[in-house]
């Protein structure tokens, strides 16, 4: 299946948490260049005030969908010494990216005695960040690449611009390590024009209960649990809607689901997305099927909730 070219240049840009700012511009541009096409032109937050986060109003929103823009990766200290940015895999194989001051650099991760350094022949610049080098493989079955997580949880995002008329929709940042950004996202939402739910647009795992090729999936609890009510309700209308899905139960992981757990709101929440198998290394793997069974389901949760 060919890659749509949107989803394919946000893959090649990189993101790692803490420096966001192009992913975020080339989506501000996206909108700036599309929204004329969208049934309801949305009003546009971003600059200084917001960091490199991005809001777009739609209507009169009941529901806010929040996109985590940054990834995983590196950044380097002393000596060729690395360390993790979020929760990368390791692995001799990985290729890294990265540049500093004197220019692009590529290398290898390399794994000693617990210890993580690059092979880059000359000195970098500390506090340097290092990206996985990015390889797309596609078919008509699934996309395999680095940062599918959470690539394809903005990409759903902004598929939703085209049609929705009363959401928020959210771009933050930090999410791959501990958060950050949500808190003043949140609160600037609340005060601007509330809500009382949201839907969290994001990537989620392969495992022995969730399966590559049979739908999104509905997360009923990671390392959070969100309020049973509105669980219910959100797989009521998954059932009426005819999107193939499954259900999530895990006891490890997080999102940005947790700081809207933990904010002073009253506010309901959910992970939905599609799984990914290899996850948080250069090879995540989504089925196409499960990521459009997420765009189709979100589509229909927006007008109904």
């Amino acid at each position: 299946m060919p890659i749509p070219g949107v989803l394919e240049d946000l893959l090649h840009i990189r993101s790692v948490s803490g420096d966001e700012k192009e992913v975020t511009k080339y989506i501000l541009n996206y909108v700036q260049e599309r929204k004329i096409f969208w049934k309801v032109q949305p009003e546009i937050y971003y600059g200084e005030e917001f960091h490199d986060c991005l809001l777009l109003k739609f209507g009169n929103p009941r529901t806010a969908i929040f996109a985590h823009v940054d990834t995983i990766g590196f950044m380097s200290r002393y000596q060729n010494q690395l360390i993790p940015v979020g929760g990368p895999e390791v692995d001799a194989a990985f290729t890294l990216e990265g540049e500093d001051d004197l220019g692009p650099i590529h290398c290898r991760l390399n794994v000693m005695e617990d210890e993580l350094f690059h092979d880059f022949p000359r000195a970098v610049r500390p506090g340097t960040y290092f990206s996985f080098k990015q390889h797309i493989r596609s078919n008509e079955t699934f996309i395999q690449a680095a940062y599918l997580d959470n690539r394809l949880g903005v990409y759903n995002a902004l598929l939703q611009c085209e049609e929705v008329r009363d959401a928020w929709v959210v771009f933050s940042t930090y999410e791959e390590h501990g958060g950050g950004s949500m808190p003043f996202l949140l609160r600037f939402i609340m005060e601007t024009h509330p809500v009382k739910q949201a839907l969290i647009s994001d990537i989620t795992w392969v495992t022995e209960g969730v399966r590559h090729g049979e739908g999104v999936a509905i997360s009923l609890r990671d390392r959070y649990i969100p309020r049973r009510a509105f669980l219910e309700k959100i797989v009521s209308l998954a059932k009426q809607s005819g999107v193939s899905y499954q259900l999530e139960v895990e006891a490890h992981g997080g999102s940005d689901g947790r700081e809207v757990q933990f904010s002073p709101y009253a506010l309901d929440w959910c992970f939905i997305g599609a799984p990914e198998d290899h996850v948080h290394t250069p090879n995540e793997k989504v089925y196409w099927k499960d990521f459009y069974a997420m765009v189709d389901l979100y589509k229909y949760l927006l007008e109904k909730l």
